[in-house]
């Protein structure tokens, strides 16, 4: 029987984990994280579904840690497998299974390698991302790919809608790729590194927004952090106001210096440097979650800057 210590975490975590339990595929010991205080933890536990299946778990401060990497091969495994886990793995780690390590990653590799990756790639606007399964090396998301799949990105979606497309994406690769892995039949392909890019991690205060920027660029950064990630967000007359969802409005006016929100017929709009206008679907001044509606009845007739 293939045996394989996971190293997992998150929704992927959990769906993947099924996957290679459906298949048959021993897992002698599942690594995990606790979770970190005051994390919004909108996502599956891998810990709880690993311990409803009898299965071992750990969560190490450090996984490259000696006194680690000899308990991972103490377990014999033949293959290690990385689901959204959130620390590298050291070469020590990676040697302790001779039939492969491999990590599945949120975008279509070698696209937005690194961190965050289905956030970054809305906030760029990109029309499809995916998942790849590759080989891990020591360098991040850098090893040969053994499958990947595409997913569409629509231009109102959020990140949190996108990355449940990921996660169903990153089941399906793993699931029609294990046979081949297994019976040792997969032929991995070498990345280009050259027609990608890394991304570091992303920060609450990165949502900030630059109204400098096109209604677009604005409407992106909105569908990249909106909840459950911290959100985008701006100072209205002394007050955080959180754009938490925005729709994109067609046709251009004149190009302005700063924002302006104002309400037209119980709708709430801001207009943008380049002319371009927002539409505010869903948002959340100081603290308080507001309607359309409610926040156009308090800013009434008149025109309210944004910084």
């Amino acid at each position: 029987m293939t045996r394989a210590v996971v190293f997992a975490y998150h929704d992927v975590g959990c769906r993947c984990l099924e996957v290679l339990l459906a298949a048959s595929v021993e897992v002698p010991l599942v690594v995990t994280h606790e979770d970190a205080r005051g994390e919004n933890i909108w996502f599956g536990s891998v810990a709880k579904l690993a311990r409803s299946r009898g299965l071992d778990v750990a969560a190490p401060d450090d996984p490259n840690a000696p006194e680690f990497v000899a308990k991972v091969k103490s377990r014999r495994p033949d293959f290690l497998f990385s689901f959204y886990y959130r620390s590298m793995l050291g070469r020590p780690l990676l040697a302790t299974a001779p039939r492969g390590a491999l990590n599945m990653h949120g975008s279509l590799l070698p696209k937005y390698r690194g961190r965050a990756p289905v956030n970054w790639a809305v906030l760029h606007g990109e029309t499809r991302t995916g998942a790849t399964l590759h080989e891990m090396v020591e360098k991040p998301d850098a090893g040969r790919i053994v499958d990947q799949e595409a997913v569409p990105i629509a231009p109102d979606d959020l990140a949190v809608d996108v990355f449940g497309k990921v996660t169903g994406a990153a089941e399906r690769v793993l699931a029609r790729s294990l046979p081949r892995l297994v019976d040792g039949s997969a032929e991995l392909r070498a990345q280009d590194l050259s027609k990608g890019s890394y991304f570091g991690g992303r920060k609450p205060e990165d949502g900030r927004i630059d109204w400098r920027a096109p209604a677009k660029r604005v409407h992106d950064l909105v569908r990249a952090v909106a909840p459950p990630y911290p959100g985008a967000f701006a100072e209205l007359e002394g007050k955080r106001l959180r754009l938490l969802r925005t729709r994109l409005l067609p046709g251009r006016g004149p190009a302005r210096l700063s924002a302006l929100v104002h309400a037209e017929g119980g709708r709430c709009l801001i207009a943008c440097s380049d002319g371009g206008s927002l539409e505010l679907l869903e948002l959340e001044l100081d603290g308080e979650r507001l309607s359309a509606q409610e926040f156009a009845n308090r800013i009434g007739t008149r025109g309210v800057a944004v910084l």
